[in-house]
């Protein structure tokens, strides 16, 4: 069986790193059918479209996309990319589990935490218009068909996976109409799951509690921002966005993506860690159906960070990026050796 995918290099570091994902994957045996597609200002001299109806089209077709980092211009310029894929496809769950990996030093070891954002609406959206010069207004929606549908989404997942607590993150003490009808849902959703342990937290002291104890939680729901702001938090507990996986679901399409920056300053130098986006892609492998292609992915990739001979130089390495993608190939292809059968 072969796998039609979506892919989006980015910029920057964007298609080095893709390169390197790529290659892995693929090492796997599994079999891929790459569409790609250039995205943001690269379309636009191409076809004068940040997204191109190409690529909406692929989307439509595959129902998955792969997307390397891509630089959203600050204060002006073209609107966030990720936003308007988001919004198009209906990609209302955005996924992100914050684990370590071995040998990274950090002030929290084996962090197990999963947050999920709401990523349709709310204050996020950039729903903004100027009232008069010098006054701009921007606007919060939220509804209880979407504030219903993540918490449903955060309750089905804990199920489904033993997890044993969830937390809904708010502001709810002050913006008691839009944030008390997110309470509402996820209360009214909580009722169907006993066994989950359900608990309210604010947001700015749930900032405050993760960084004095992070394992005090398991899961976080959260409406748009505060899921855009904790989960960069959260990623500190394990050493950064490098190092952290996302994914944005929908009912009928799904887009992991690398989270962490373009870095124009080191493009084209194979210097990137592609670590990110890879952990991206292994969610990606799982939602296809590939789970011992994941589960082989995944253990190689630990088996790297723990040897710690071809780490990049983020990381204290001197390998590049190039060198880090073959070492992670070639642990996957030492499993297969120590696992084939013995000859008759």
């Amino acid at each position: 069986m072969s796998h039609r995918v979506t892919l989006i290099p980015g910029d920057g570091i964007g298609p080095e790193v893709t390169k390197a994902v790529v290659r892995i994957l693929e090492a796997t045996g599994v079999k891929f059918e790459w569409e790609t597609f250039a995205v943001g200002s690269e379309a636009y001299e191409k076809s004068g479209e940040y997204i191109p109806k190409d690529l909406i089209e692929s989307l439509e077709r595959t129902h998955v996309g792969l997307k390397g980092p891509v630089t959203t211009p600050v204060g002006g310029g073209f609107p966030s990319i990720n936003v308007a894929l988001r919004k198009r496809f209906e990609l209302y769950a955005n996924f992100r589990p914050i684990r370590n990996l071995p040998h990274i030093p950090t002030r929290y070891p084996d962090v197990d935490l999963i947050i999920v954002r709401e990523n349709t609406e709310g204050l996020y959206s950039g729903l903004e218009h100027e009232v008069v010069p010098g006054v701009v207004e921007s606007l919060k929606i939220m509804t209880d068909k979407a504030s219903t549908r993540i918490a449903k989404f955060a309750f089905e997942y804990a199920r489904k996976n033993q997890r044993k607590k969830i937390h809904a993150i708010h502001k709810a003490n002050i913006m008691k109409m839009s944030d008390g009808l997110f309470l509402r849902c996820c209360r009214n959703v909580a009722k169907d799951y006993p066994e989950i342990t359900y608990g309210e937290h604010i947001v700015d002291n749930t900032c405050m509690q993760l960084v004095m104890n992070p394992y005090q939680y398991d899961m976080l729901v959260m409406e748009n921002l505060y899921g855009d702001i904790l989960s960069d938090l959260c990623a500190a507990f394990v050493g950064g966005l490098g190092f952290v996986p996302s994914a944005n679901l929908g009912d009928d399409c799904a887009i992991f993506e690398a989270v962490h920056g373009s870095a124009p300053d080191i493009a084209g130098k194979n210097l990137a860690n592609p670590t990110a986006l890879l952990r991206s892609a292994l969610l990606m492998v799982r939602h296809l159906g590939e789970h011992a292609a994941s589960t082989q992915i995944r253990n190689a990739l630990e088996r790297v960070y723990r040897h710690r001979e071809k780490l990049t130089r983020d990381i204290g390495g001197q390998a590049g990026t190039s060198q880090f993608a073959d070492a992670v190939i070639e642990e996957m292809q030492k499993t297969k050796l120590e696992t084939a059968p013995a000859p008759a």
